[in-house]
């Protein structure tokens, strides 16, 4: 269900309108991103998971940047590190900066971490947009932060053509229980923890100017309860479903872990809206690249194209993958023994 937009000052103002992209579909595609990134740190000296004696415990391919901190042990302590930051998503600038923060805290609870403090990432194009707008985008920022218990202490801003936010995030974690990405086994089950199709229906927005309060809900939803859940029910691998969409995420974690997994597409739960979306066409460019990417990689017979797409919607500050039952949250499918592949069934 859509309502009428919803606007801080300047109500004929709709930021989406001055930005190219929107969210995390404005990502660099995975595949580009792999090829940019390829050569420039070596797994075994700067940490692709951690090894034995090296402190930095998460680094290459992962969701956030790990490091032990202190001595090894039963009271051994880590420091987590993020950056993230997009173009508006949304008209209203407060709901944009909400979003944005939320989805810069979720990779601190993606690697089983407690958000410490943050500081804003804020590009705006200060002739063209009212700074009164930029303020409302940092007091979104700032209650999201507020609710997740992490302090912001101040940050960067530049000026920019497009509009854009997100936050640096400081968080603590325990280095013998953190949710990593090759950490998934044959016969766990996969749990996700938000439903997806924010892609579609933040691109209707973004055409129409329609709202859609179901979606901004999910976006605003913090991954703390998702985490906390997994890391209690005794889970060691997770990700975040972001700019790649699940089934780009899961191809990551698949990848890293060296097993392949099933999908039950009637299992994954969708924003109300989302399928309508897709019918009239709003699909992100992001999610077409998404699935671009990881088809070589699908054992997909028999699915629909469309609902290939939505699997591969990108999503932004979508939830958690977890490798393992979360009470509360669907099984969407298991991690199998095999290549790193993926059915759809």
């Amino acid at each position: 269900m859509s309502t009428a937009p919803t606007t801080g000052p300047g109500p004929t103002i709709r930021l989406t309108q001055f930005a190219s992209g929107g969210g995390c579909a404005c990502k660099i595609p995975p595949g580009e991103l792999e090829g940019v990134l390829a050569g420039l740190l070596d797994p075994a000296r700067d940490g692709s998971g951690g090894g034995s004696g090296d402190d930095l415990l998460l680094g290459v391919g992962d969701d956030a940047a790990v490091v032990r901190i202190g001595p090894a042990g039963p009271d051994g302590r880590a420091v987590v590190a993020t950056a993230d930051f997009f173009t508006p998503v949304v008209d209203d600038p407060w709901t944009f900066g909400r979003i944005a923060a939320t989805n810069a805290l979720s990779d601190v609870y993606a690697v089983g971490g407690t958000p410490l403090v943050a500081i804003n990432l804020l590009a705006w194009p200060r002739t063209t947009l009212p700074l009164e707008l930029a303020r409302e985008v940092l007091r979104g920022g700032l209650d999201a932060a507020r609710a997740a218990g992490c302090h912001v202490g101040g940050g960067h801003s530049i000026d920019d053509p497009e509009p854009k936010y997100g936050m640096a995030v400081t968080g603590l974690a325990d280095p013998d229980r953190l949710l990593r990405e090759d950490a998934a086994r044959p016969g766990s089950p996969i749990t996700l923890t938000k439903p997806l199709g924010l892609g579609v229906l933040n691109n209707r927005h973004k055409q129409t100017g329609e709202v859609f309060a179901e979606a901004v809900a999910v976006m605003c939803t913090l991954n703390d309860v998702a985490a906390r859940g997994a890391l209690d029910a005794g889970a060691t691998c997770a990700t975040d479903v972001t700019g790649f969409g699940l089934l780009g995420h899961l191809h990551e974690v698949t990848r890293a872990s060296g097993v392949g997994a099933v999908i039950d597409a009637a299992a994954v739960p969708y924003v109300g809206g989302a399928r309508e979306a897709l019918r009239d066409g709003f699909v992100p460019g992001g999610s077409r690249r998404n699935l671009d990417w990881v088809r070589d990689h699908l054992d997909a017979d028999g699915i629909d194209e469309s609902e290939l797409l939505l699997l591969a919607d990108a999503q932004t500050s979508g939830g958690l993958l977890v490798a393992g039952e979360v009470p509360g949250f669907p099984v969407v499918g298991e991690f199998r023994a095999g290549p790193p592949r993926i059915a759809v069934r």
